[in-house]
């Protein structure tokens, strides 16, 4: 059974938004080690908001948020920015840089590994995302599922206790969103990773997540928490279960 030390995310009490307008109110809940998280929700509904309170682009409004271990504040940032990889919804790819030094450039800039060193870890870390005979092309030779591997590889290089996710499969056709999905599977059974995911695909959903939390915009609050069949069989709000029984997978 998971305990409070297993918490590697705690969200307390948390008003969500931007100064002067309020998207979320008074939002709680922890994510475990070892598990897929999704946070979603309809357009506008502040899950992409959170996600930026937890990776520190942006301060909460009020509440208390913990990553990693530590409390958000600016003391902590570089410690906690250390143990946290993000992959942003277009994948964020250097353009001038190839693949492999894409993912090469979080070791140059935080470690002290030789050349050497930096690049074999590199190239392993493509090996994990499939991609190890595509270390020497460009991100405008990739295709979207390719470029998302790649982004992964590089949230990957330092270590970290969490990967946070946004929006994989945005934009990916259903064979490719299948792949990514399987990859994240694979990536939490072998490497121990820990991910928090924003994203509004169901099928995806059913497939990897432990647990979800979603939030309303009509509310601005978080409405259910739960496994996502949990959410679709037996959430006595009706709002939810029926945005979870259009994702059903036989």
């Amino acid at each position: 059974m998971a305990s409070a030390e297993d918490d590697l995310i705690i969200a307390e009490h948390v008003d969500a938004g931007y100064p002067g307008k309020t998207i979320l109110h008074d939002v709680s809940f922890t994510v475990k080690r070892g598990e897929v998280f999704v946070m979603l929700g309809g357009s506008g509904c502040g899950k992409s908001t959170m996600m930026k309170h937890l990776i520190g682009l942006n301060p909460v409004l009020a509440g208390r948020l913990v990553v990693a271990g530590r409390e958000w504040t600016w003391a902590n940032r570089r410690e906690i920015l250390a143990k946290i990889g993000v992959m942003y919804q277009s994948g964020a790819l250097f353009g001038s840089m190839s693949v492999l030094e894409n993912v090469l450039l979080p070791l140059e800039e935080f470690t002290k590994l030789k050349r050497k060193e930096r690049e074999e870890k590199a190239r392993r870390l493509l090996g994990l995302v499939g991609l190890a005979d595509s270390a020497d092309l460009m991100p405008g030779d990739l295709s979207g599922g390719m470029k998302k591997r790649a982004a992964i590889a590089r949230a990957m290089a330092l270590e970290p206790e969490i990967l946070f996710l946004d929006e994989p499969s945005a934009g990916l056709d259903p064979l490719t969103s299948n792949a990514l999905d399987d990859l994240i599977l694979d990536l939490r059974k072998r490497e121990g990773m820990t991910f928090v995911i924003v994203t509004h695909e169901l099928p995806s959903i059913f497939k990897i997540a432990d647990r979800c939390v979603m939030f309303d915009r009509a509310r601005h609050a978080m409405v259910a928490e739960g496994s996502p069949q949990d959410l679709r069989d037996s959430c006595e709000d009706m709002f939810v279960r029926e945005f979870f029984a259009r994702g059903e997978v036989k």
